[in-house]
């Protein structure tokens, strides 16, 4: 079974995948703009819990789908297919329609981290399906899990998928200049990840090169005193992303590429885009306490307040 990694010459076989993957990450990055507002207002529970059906149900279609291509002749995987149609039809407004009357329209806790976590696993673990019914899709028998898995982890399908809905969240983002170039910096390791198993050694150097980039850039920032206090623990965690990428990058270009070196870099580097879809889902709902001039939902004014003119009120 292979799969090129990356697409270097365009395969006219390869044209429906790619149909399919555009539609994708097309209808994801449609349904993360309606729950990640730019104006900053956190979504109602109706919408996420809508939201989150969707994108559940485009998980399940595709895994029936990989149980179609697994047993092409079962009546059972052609049941779970159609299932997952009728869910993708009627289930997401059949969940709206309760949570509208158990909700009343509240909007989501900001707090915490539920809600930005539960985005980046359901679109993390969509795109890696789709990476994985890609290689099984293309294969001309069925394969055993773990290559299956690790093709499907360290495929183009994937690490560029992601690629493009991180670049979507960047954009819309509310980030000081030193979180969006570094996160940046990790979205752009994951369009360079397919040739880290493809081609261990250009990959490798490409990744190295980039990190030697980024964190030149940060140092300059350090250097000049323009990363505030709050943003240390992103550049903490940018280096430990690095950190764990290089090593799952030096276990496959040692092993050659392995089928247990590429399965581990493809959890690895699907462990950092999940976990940076979530530290920006959170940027929407939690504010932007880099950016204070620009006002969030709840935000309250710092100091004393002021008549309707503008002129601080006599005490």
């Amino acid at each position: 079974m292979s799969l090129p990694l990356p697409p270097l010459s365009f395969d006219a076989t390869l044209l429906p995948f790619a149909v399919v993957a555009i539609s994708m990450i097309g209808v994801t990055i449609f349904v993360l703009g309606k729950v990640l507002p730019s104006d900053g207002r956190p979504p109602l529970l109706t919408q996420m819990t809508l939201a989150l059906s969707v994108l559940g149900g485009g998980s399940l279609l595709l895994l029936s789908l990989l149980l179609v291509f697994l047993d092409p002749n079962g009546t059972d995987a052609w049941t779970w297919v159609l299932m997952s149609f009728n869910f993708m039809m009627m289930a997401p407004v059949g969940i709206w329609f309760i949570g509208l009357v158990l909700f009343r329209d509240r909007r989501i806790g900001t707090d915490g981290w539920v809600w930005p976590a539960t985005i980046a696993l359901v679109t993390t673990g969509s795109e890696a399906l789709m990476g994985i019914l890609f290689v099984v899709g293309a294969a001309s028998a069925p394969a055993d899990a773990a290559p299956t898995l690790a093709l499907g982890l360290a495929s183009v399908w994937f690490f560029w998928s992601m690629a493009a809905v991180m670049a979507a969240l960047l954009v819309w983002a509310p980030l000081s200049r030193v979180e969006r170039r570094a996160l940046l910096a990790l979205t752009v390791s994951a369009v360079l990840a397919p040739w880290v198993t493809a081609y261990p050694t250009l990959g490798g150097a490409a990744m190295a090169a980039l990190m030697a980039v980024v964190f030149a850039l940060l140092l300059r920032h350090l250097l000049r005193g323009e990363v505030v206090v709050g943003e240390a623990g992103l550049l903490f965690g940018l280096a430990a992303a690095f950190v764990a990428m290089a090593v799952a990058g030096l276990a496959v270009a040692a092993t050659g590429g392995s089928t247990a070196a590429d399965l581990g870099f493809g959890i690895a580097m699907g462990g950092v885009m999940g976990v940076e879809i979530a530290y920006l889902c959170r940027r929407f709902y939690h504010g932007a306490p880099f950016l204070p001039w620009l006002p969030r939902e709840g935000d309250r004014p710092v100091g004393r307040p002021t008549s309707p003119s503008g002129a601080s009120p006599e005490p």
